[in-house]
């Protein structure tokens, strides 16, 4: 197998750790990200003045020489699979999909393969470069099974390395829209009592928690106020439906980005997402607000109505801001249109 050598000097007032020391000094070119350093010091890759170093602890001093042994991509062991794909951009670097409601992002137990990685490996071909040591797509964030939209992935270890760095720091401009039911309202006495939620000028309503794995159900996320990871949401209200209003199609977006984020937070303040049947379920609608085929549509609709809409951040290769839309996919449009024959 080929590799190709990276070699540098270490600058000025190293970090007293190896790994952390390569993290700072490595050339911005080599594109190898903190936890790919850390695998290649273990694996023995990583010399330090022409001596094999394998603890990521070991001290290291400024003007030593480091020099890289990196294994060429290898094929992945993951199927190609033939299977289409709404691409709204691609370059050499990237690509962003339009992600259906359905398709799983990457093989897992119980999803091996009819994944976004299976097709994407199908639809790259050769022009994976290699993400991490292997020519794979590079999976730097993911929309839940059943959520719509736009997702962007990596297709080189420099754009891996950038856009990783991008969605770590929260820069990433994302939007989603979520039908939900009822309507947030700064003027309700009940979100005042909501712990975590708040309103922002423009009747903006913000959720702010920690979020970690349910103790008991691990498949669910739960919020928390100690411990966890923090997490804020935002939502604004686009339009309400029924009369009275029953539902609202809100845009929320993120600040930070946690599995489930949007569908635990509207579910905390009491506003669960249409369809979600993890942390909302079927509730009932007063019979008067819907018209009886537009409440039948909600309660049959058999996801979370929940779309991935907005997409924005800086292209990690040419330094270009891209901003990608999406439009709502046909089955909430849809329901949408049903239940806008109440439209408050």
């Amino acid at each position: 197998m080929s590799h190709r050598r990276i070699s540098f000097v270490i600058a000025d007032t190293p970090p007293p750790r190896l790994d952390k020391a390569l993290a700072r000094d490595v050339p911005e070119d080599a594109n190898l990200s903190r936890t790919r350093l850390l695998r290649l010091i273990t694996e023995g890759a990583v010399q330090i003045d022409s001596f094999v170093v394998t603890d990521p602890r070991a001290r290291v001093m400024e003007g030593q020489e480091i020099t890289i042994e990196v294994e060429e991509a290898e094929e992945s062991h993951i199927a190609p699979e033939s299977i289409p794909l709404d691409v709204i951009f691609e370059d050499s670097d990237l690509i962003v999909i339009n992600k259906p409601a359905g398709m799983v992002v990457h093989p897992a137990p119980g999803s091996p393969s009819g994944t976004l990685v299976n097709a994407l490996l199908a639809h790259c071909g050769d022009d994976l470069s290699g993400v991490g040591g292997m020519k794979r797509p590079g999976i730097v964030h993911r929309i839940d099974k059943d959520t719509s939209g736009l997702l962007v992935v990596a297709k080189s270890d420099a754009a891996h390395h950038g856009l990783a760095k991008q969605f770590e720091k929260h820069t990433v401009e994302r939007y989603y829209q979520a039908l939900v039911y009822g309507v947030p309202d700064a003027n309700d006495p009940r979100l005042r009592g909501v712990k975590g939620a708040s309103f922002e000028p423009g009747n903006i309503l913000k959720v702010t928690t920690q979020l970690a794995r349910h103790r008991t159900d691990r498949q669910r996320q739960a919020v928390l106020f100690q411990g966890g990871r923090h997490a804020v949401t935002r939502a604004r209200t686009i339009n309400r439906f029924g009369n009275p209003p029953v539902l609202a199609l809100m845009e929320c977006w993120l600040e930070t980005g946690r599995t489930h984020q949007i569908r635990v937070h509207m579910a905390h303040a009491g506003h669960s997402l249409v369809g979600d049947q993890t942390y909302g379920g079927k509730r009932k609608l007063p019979k008067a607000a819907l018209p009886e085929i537009a409440s039948d549509a909600v309660r049959a609709f058999p996801r979370q109505a929940l779309h991935a809409a907005v997409l924005g951040f800086e292209h990690p290769v040419t330094a270009e801001l891209v901003r990608f839309e999406s439009p709502l996919p046909p089955d909430m449009m849809e329901l949408l249109e049903l239940v806008g024959l109440a439209q408050a």
